[in-house]
């Protein structure tokens, strides 16, 4: 369940990264940024993992949500801004898939805890 919610903690964030690209399409200057899964993969992996018997394996780490960052090799336009709609709508897409497969997969583990309590009476 805790990797499910890093999932979702993690559409969240790049969704909203998306967002913030979509706000400043006109600002001159701006540029593209996102969150890359190879970051959040690397920061995961690094973290130290906690434990509480020393048989357990390691828990999440402290900070779930990578940071975004600059997307190199877009075409700028005149202004100096490389944000594209068509791409920042693709990804608010991407994640949000992401996110609503994450949580149907939440929500059946619950139902199946559920049904374990009920049985058992």
């Amino acid at each position: 369940m805790a990797a499910l919610g890093r999932q979702m903690n993690q559409a969240v964030q790049r969704q909203a990264v998306a967002a913030g690209n979509l706000a400043n399409i006109d600002v001159p200057g701006y540029k593209t940024r996102e969150v890359a899964f190879g970051d959040a993969l690397d920061r995961e992996l690094a973290a130290p993992m906690a434990t509480t018997n020393a048989r357990h394996l390691g828990g999440a780490s402290a900070d779930p949500r990578p940071d975004a960052r600059e997307v190199s090799g877009l075409e700028a336009r005149r202004d100096g801004n490389n944000v594209q709609l068509d791409r920042e709508l693709l990804s608010m897409s991407k994640a949000n898939g992401d996110f609503n497969a994450a949580q149907t997969i939440l929500a059946a583990k619950f139902r199946l805890v559920r049904y374990a309590i009920n049985e058992g009476r």
